[in-house]
């Protein structure tokens, strides 16, 4: 965070003296200047927040020159921990009603697909439908299985896909959610199944990379081989 935060400041300099520099752009340090400037120009720009560059231009010039400080380091790390604990609590904030919004979502669609033609229902809660029906062994949950998937959101975006990438994939049964390990331990080799996985047993409350909080998962799994 502290990185962050010099970082910005030297880009709000760097966004005031543009002019200036559009003009004077002649030595070598006034052009690495400038593109450093632009380097963190594009990474302040994706973070975002809101910063008054008077203060900003003025702790640039304080502390370059050894000049008195407006703040010490403890008063500065008591601001920055309590900005970061701020932005934490947004962040959760954000992530708690996400989690609310896409657990009613998915308990709706399970309740709607458990009883469409061929979907069947574990104990667990996961559903599943068999498209083809292999006649291969069925491997067990310490086994290494090879497959070719796809799997989508419930409003059809694609968030991995082995076929798209023209490339099977091969993992171990029990390291993997645990919607796959007991959906993939019932298909015999040669089978393309479809799940319905709950976020239980999936990614959970948390989620993971494109996958939101408590994100029903949809996956169409074809088991090629048992290793």
């Amino acid at each position: 965070m502290k990185s962050l935060i010099i970082r910005g400041i030297l880009m709000s300099a760097a966004l005031l003296s543009a002019n200036a520099f559009a003009v004077e752009l002649e030595t070598d340090a006034q052009k690495l200047g400038y593109i450093i400037g632009m380097d963190i120009g594009a990474s302040l720009q994706q973070q975002g927040g809101e910063l008054d560059l008077d203060a900003l231009i003025e702790a640039i010039r304080a502390t370059y020159n050894n000049q008195p400080l407006a703040m010490t380091p403890e008063e500065a790390a008591s601001v920055r921990e309590a900005f970061i604990a701020t932005r934490r609590a947004e962040a959760e904030q954000q992530r708690q009603s996400m989690a609310a919004i896409n657990a009613a979502e998915g308990d709706k669609f399970l309740l709607e697909n458990r009883s469409k033609e061929g979907v069947q229902v574990t104990d667990s809660g996961l559903q599943y439908k068999v498209v083809v029906m292999g006649d291969g062994a069925k491997p067990n949950a310490t086994d290494k299985v090879t497959v070719h998937y796809r799997g989508t959101l419930l409003n059809g975006e694609e968030f991995d896909s082995s076929y798209s990438r023209n490339q099977p994939t091969s993992f171990q049964l029990d390291q993997v959610i645990a919607g796959w390990t007991e959906g993939v331990a019932m298909m015999p080799v040669g089978s393309k199944f479809m799940f319905y996985i709950p976020p239980n047993l999936a990614y959970g409350p948390n989620g993971g990379g494109p996958i939101g909080p408590n994100s029903t998962l949809i996956f169409e799994v074809e088991l090629l081989g048992i290793e």
